[in-house]
């Protein structure tokens, strides 16, 4: 099997590409590098250019007329900068998407899996969500993935690309054969800025405290990077079985398994030397208290199940980190 993967130079697509190679599938990375990293792509099948420009996709299918499926995670994906810049986000993650789709359609392409978000969901009161939850995401991240999802579904009604949209929820950890990793040196999550206050020796800071959880922090569903990278090749092997009939369906990716910060701060500092201190401040732009899934459809449907334990994903970050800017040449 061969797959085209868009965003493959980044964090997740990268690791769905380490996965695909160690499963025996090929995988086709296209990445114009705005946030994805050139060395992410070494011996891979690499185009660098943009999802919009349609004479690139075209020389792409035309070069590689046997593949079968596209893993589409090109994305902007911070919430905050979502908040400061809107345009740019509904640009690159919503019209540069719907120009993607056609040139799929016109190329002759059959199946997408879409990287969608659980940011999307309205939680209940026990924050947790499935498939059916309603939508009311709250920042214009949210809402690009949220609007995308609709648009493919409308797509896929009529049209010969059909759609699974997979629900990612919060991806911790990195490919444990330390081939790839978070490429940011200081990310704006919470395991991320944990790690920079590790090595900084300062405070970690909890940004909102005030939430209706049970300790007042957010409250997360931490996923380990390999495996929804592991999902992603159960649901290319299933596609059509998956999809059956119906021309587009979502799935949920996570552990189902709520961890607040201050939890994950209890995990992080029993796997660390040396505990980092806490200090709370206020939330962000676009922050929202959380939510993690009780769906079982991605084990009904694609016999999936996590394998890796949060503490696993902090220790593969952290291992990642280390390693991190001598792989991708920081100084």
């Amino acid at each position: 099997m061969k797959i085209l993967i868009s965003g493959g130079a980044g964090y997740i697509g990268s690791t769905i590409a380490s996965a695909c190679l160690d499963a025996g599938i090929h995988p086709v990375l296209l990445d114009n590098l705005s946030t994805g990293r050139r060395e992410f792509t070494r011996g891979r099948t690499f185009y660098e250019g943009d999802i919009a420009d349609g004479s690139l996709i075209d020389r792409v299918f035309t070069e590689h007329p046997d593949i079968e499926a596209v893993v589409h995670c090109a994305a902007l994906i911070v919430v905050p900068d979502s908040v400061a810049d809107p345009v740019g986000y509904y640009t690159n993650n919503v019209a540069k998407s719907l120009a993607f789709a056609s040139h799929l359609i016109r190329n002759g392409c059959r199946r997408m899996l879409f990287s969608s978000s659980a940011s999307i969901y309205q939680a209940d009161d026990t924050f947790t969500v499935d498939e059916t939850s309603p939508h009311a995401p709250e920042s214009p991240y949210a809402r690009t993935k949220s609007v995308c999802e609709a648009m493919f579904t409308d797509i896929a009604a009529t049209q010969p690309l059909k759609i699974l949209s997979l629900r990612y929820f919060n991806p911790i950890g990195a490919d444990p054969k330390m081939r790839t990793g978070l490429q940011l040196r200081r990310p704006s999550h919470a395991l991320g800025k944990l790690i920079e206050a590790h090595d900084d020796r300062v405070p970690f800071i909890v940004t909102g405290t005030g939430w209706p959880t049970r300790d007042g922090s957010g409250i997360r569903d931490y996923v380990h990077v390999w495996d929804l990278a592991a999902a992603h090749i159960a649901a290319l092997q299933r596609f059509d079985t998956v999809l059956g009939d119906a021309t587009s369906l979502a799935i949920n990716l996570g552990t189902g398994t709520g961890t607040t910060v201050f939890e994950l701060i209890d995990a992080f500092n029993a796997v660390v030397d040396t505990p980092v201190t806490v200090e709370r401040g206020p939330a962000r732009p676009g922050d929202v208290a959380g939510a993690y899934t009780r769906s079982d459809r991605a084990a009904l449907l694609l016999d999936w199940k996590p394998q890796h334990s949060i503490e696993e994903g902090i220790r593969h970050s952290l291992a990642w980190a280390a390693e991190r800017d001598q792989v991708l040449g920081y100084q």
